[in-house]
Order: C-alpha cells, then structure tokens, then sequence
C-alpha cells in the first residue's frame, strides 16, 4: 500500500501536467489579445498606406497632366531648377522604371499641424501660373471625389493650381515634403490635424482622426524639377474601416468566440470534470461507499491523477487500519476478559466462603489471582511494545552481524534459554538497522525456540547473502515445528499456543512492526527450506551503503 500511495502509477507520465494545462490555456490568450493588437495596429497602417498609395497614384497623374500642359508653353527654353536628390526607389531590372512606394505608419511621429499659408512675396512663375490655370476646374472635381486636397507648386513653392481656389498665389515652401519634392526626391510625411469646432464623431468622412497625409511628388523634366504636386487627405478611421467591413469582421469575431468557447469547454474537460470526480470520491469515502476506494478514471491531468490515486490509497490504508483497529479492540477485549474474569470469580468466592475455606484453597485461589495479574501485567507490557513499534521512526542506522549474533549466542547459553550455534560470517557484512532493533527480533525468535521446543533445542543462526539483492538472517530450530494449520496464522496479534505458559501472542506481531518501519521484513520459511523438523524464519533486511566484503 505504501508503494501505491507514494509513488504515481507508470500510466501518469503519459498525461500533461496542470502547469501545462494552465500555460497553455494562457499562452492562447495571450496570443489571441496579441493577434487582436497586433490586427489593430496592421490595420492602422494598412489605412494609413492605401491613402498614402491613392494619393501617390492621384499625384503622379496630376504631375504628369501638369507637366504636359507646362511643356506646350514652355517649349524648348531652359526651364526650372536642376534636380540635386537621388530617386528614392529603383528597380535593379530597369532604370527606366522609377516607382513610387508607400512608406508610412501609424507608429511614425507626425509633424505639427499646417499653419495658415501665407500669401508669396514672390510672384508666382508666368508660365507654371497659365498651365495651372487650365488645370484648377479638374483638380476640384477630383477633390469633389476623392476629398483629397491637391496643390500644385511652381519651383519657388508657390501654389499655381489648387483645388481650393482661395489658395492660390500663396507659398508652400516652409513644409519639409515641399522643399525635397522641389530638390526631386518624392516623399510622405504625417501631419496632425487641427480639431476644429464643427468637427462631431460623425461630421464627415475627412474629419474624424488625428492626423492627415500630406504627400509630396516632384514635376520633373529629364533632369530638371519644374515644380511639385502636393497632395493631403485624412485617412480613414480604424472606427469607420471596420464599421465598412463589418460583415467580414463579424464572421471573424464569431470564429474567435468558438475558438475561446472550446477552449473554455477544453479546460472544462481537462480540469474542471476531473475536479468533480475528486470530490465525487472524497464524498464516497467519506460515506464509505466502495467507489471511493477506486481511483477516477481517466483524469487526464497527471497531478489529478496522482491525487486521485493518493486518496484512494488513503481510504483502503484508513480502511485496514480501521478493521485492524477492531479486531484489535476485540483480541484485546477477549484476552482482557479470561483473566479479569478468573480474577473476579476467585474474589468472589474468597469473599462468600473465605470462611469455610481451607488454608490451602485459600492459598490456591490467591495464586490464581496472582497468576492472572501477573498475566495482565504482562500483557499490558506487550501492548505498549506494540503500540511504540507500530509508531517507530526510522533513522539511519547500520549494525554488524558478526558481533551481534556472537553476543546473542554467547547471552543465550548464558541464560540457558537455547544451545545456540552461529555459522561463519562475512567479514564487514552490515545491515540497514539499529542494533537495538534487530537484537530484540532475534531474541524473540530464540526465545520462542525454547519456549515451544523445549529445553534441549538447538538454535542455528546463519547469514544469507548474495551481494546482490537484501541479507537473510535465518534462525532454525530442531524443536516440534509449526502445523501447516498454524503456519497462516503464525504472525497474527493474541495467536499462541502456549498461552499456558503465559504466551500472550504479540512477539511476532511487534517482530514485524519494529523491522518494517526500517524497511526490512520478518519471513517464515517453507518447510523446504527449514530442517528436517523444527522452524525456520528469517530476517530481510537491506545492507547497509558502503559495504564492505571480503
């Protein structure tokens, strides 16, 4: 029973732990809330760079339309300013190709708000003045659809086409994405946008976010820059994306839900059923009931596995324990009865007859008595070795076997209890075992020798050791031996058959409770392996660590 409380049955390793169980039910959440932050800020971006790639996409038509009205007046003339910037993007396979890629996101640090473009000191150039005003009509009906505000600048930065007619004629050349469009170089910035007082959650679909995409694209000419497309638009808010992609969202948040639901009812099944199994069983135990001292089936979870075997261990050891308890109460009770009645019938006929009674009854009933006190007083002695063996600890212990059954023997025919011989042992052999303890157990078998085999029996004591496995102490006697009727009876508590001789029963009993708090046991032999006549036990003990044998 020990073996199958203490240690998890081979099965268990099979199964996950609980640290696995609740790492795993975290690590899903965890990466669940990482996908759905990790799904915010990719969709930020990806709002943020389709409008960067719309206006990239309206701004290089807007160029190219400008540039083409510019060269019907411009002509043959030297024009503009030369281009001093590198073309950001390039592809290895054509350098005729000269693409324009969105670059931005939602983590980049925007630039303050526009302020008020004020009117240029400058006047704008003649000839970028007449090409924009052919192009301002189509730059407002592309505002009126695309709600992008749209600038075109002459190489001072001055605006000579615009979607908003009031501003033309005034400069742009304060802001960064202006200044590198006019050097060449095609670029993107992020601008906060000022919150203005008629702007509502709902006012419109180019004010309700924070920040606004300004993207600046060069006009160039071969070599030289002849002006520049400014481009702005509030992207599209996280709030309004979903609210237009609701239908595909919706499906997705369902096959999330399901996902967390059968991870619940996963965590149900590998925890919570198995839970309520345990307390199944505790409540059965409780009642006694046999189901409790079955372990759950199929608990999943190797520590609830554990647990469950542990408690049904515990009730079958509380369940012995409390049948050893009343056999116990009722040996105790029979041995205590006899002589307490023996003692209780002489006191009352020395008390009604005393008189009439003859010295020598007198003194035959006083024996008795003395005799049955006697035999409590022994008994109570046994009970109390009993209860201290059943409640031993084990400490270390090591004890040679040469000197002890020398000095056992020698005390032995001292006594005149037994002709005891002892058979060679090995030098340095020594076992796991208090000596006290083990003295005591030998002593007992010696004893019982000369008790049931009489005054000329002899007593062998010899030492079985292979170097392998445990040491046998084996003690055998030539005297009458054991019935095979009392051979399965021989180590239960109160059986003797010389309780005439004032045997009480317990010798062997405390026998084997001293030696199994060691982990050694008590064995009695088959008749095989005892002599020709007479008993034969033997005492298994482990030997004791760094064991010397010569």
């Amino acid at each position: 029973m020990a073996s199958a409380i203490g240690s998890p049955s081979p099965s268990l390793r099979a199964r996950p732990r609980l640290w696995m169980v609740f790492a795993a039910v975290g690590l899903a959440g965890f990466v669940l809330t990482l996908a759905g932050l990790s799904f915010v800020r990719v969709y930020d971006d990806q709002l943020i760079r389709q409008t960067e790639s719309e206006l990239i996409a309206q701004g290089a038509v807007v160029a190219e339309i400008f540039r083409e009205r510019l060269r019907e007046t411009v002509g043959s003339r030297d024009y503009g300013r030369e281009r001093t910037a590198p073309w950001p993007f390039s592809i290895p396979i054509d350098e005729r190709l000269r693409p324009i890629l969105p670059s931005l996101k939602a983590s980049d640090t925007a630039l303050p708000p526009d302020a008020a473009p004020a009117p240029s000191r400058v006047p704008a150039e003649p000839l970028a003045w007449e090409a924009g005003a052919r192009l301002n009509p189509l730059l407002e009906q592309v505002r009126a659809a695309t709600l992008a505000g749209i600038r075109v600048v002459d190489t001072e930065g001055v605006v000579v086409a615009s979607s908003s007619p009031e501003l033309l004629g005034v400069t742009l050349l304060e802001r960064v994405e202006v200044r590198k469009a006019l050097r060449g170089e095609p670029n993107s910035v992020l601008r906060r946008r000022y919150a203005e007082p008629e702007d509502t959650p709902l006012a419109s679909l180019s004010r309700d976010t924070g920040v606004r995409v300004s993207v600046a694209l060069p006009v160039l000419q071969g070599d030289r820059v002849w002006g520049a497309v400014v481009l702005a638009r509030t992207p599209m808010t996280f709030a309004k994306a979903v609210y237009a992609d609701r239908w595909n969202l919706t499906a997705t948040g369902l096959v999330l839900l399901g996902a967390v639901a059968l991870m619940s009812l996963a965590a149900a099944a590998l925890v919570g059923r198995p839970v309520r199994a345990l307390v199944k069983q505790t409540r059965a135990i409780a009642a006694s009931a046999p189901s409790g001292f079955e372990p759950v089936p199929r608990p999943v979870v190797a520590e609830l596995a554990e647990l469950s075997e542990a408690l049904a261990g515990m009730a079958t050891a509380l369940r012995d324990r409390n049948q050893y308890i009343r056999s116990f109460a009722a040996n105790v009770s029979h041995e205590f009865k006899t002589p307490l009645a023996s003692i209780q019938g002489a006191v009352e006929l020395l008390r009604d007859s005393a008189d009439v009674m003859s010295p020598e009854q007198r003194s035959r009933f006083l024996a008795n008595v003395d005799a049955d006190a006697r035999r409590l007083t022994r008994l109570v002695q046994r009970l109390l070795e009993l209860a201290r063996a059943d409640s031993m600890t084990a400490t270390p212990a090591r004890v040679e076997l040469a000197p002890l059954l020398d000095g056992l023997a020698a005390r032995a025919r001292a006594e005149g209890l037994a002709d005891v011989q002892v058979a060679p042992v090995p030098a340095g052999l020594a076992l796991s075992l208090p000596a006290e303890v083990l003295d005591d157990v030998l002593w007992q078998l010696v004893t019982n020798a000369r008790q049931h085999g009489g005054d000329s029996v002899r007593v062998d004591l010899a030492v079985e050791a292979d170097g392998a496995g445990p040491v046998r102490v084996v003690v055998r006697d030539d005297g009458r031996g054991i019935s095979e009727a009392n051979r399965a009876r021989i180590f239960d508590a109160f059986f003797t058959t010389a309780r005439e001789r004032g045997g009480t029963g317990l010798g062997l009993t405390i026998s084997q409770s001293m030696l199994r708090a060691f982990g050694a046991g008590l064995e009695l032999l088959p008749p095989g392996e005892a002599s020709t006549r007479g008993a034969a036990f033997a005492v298994v003990a482990a030997p004791a660590d760094g064991l010397q044998r010569k």
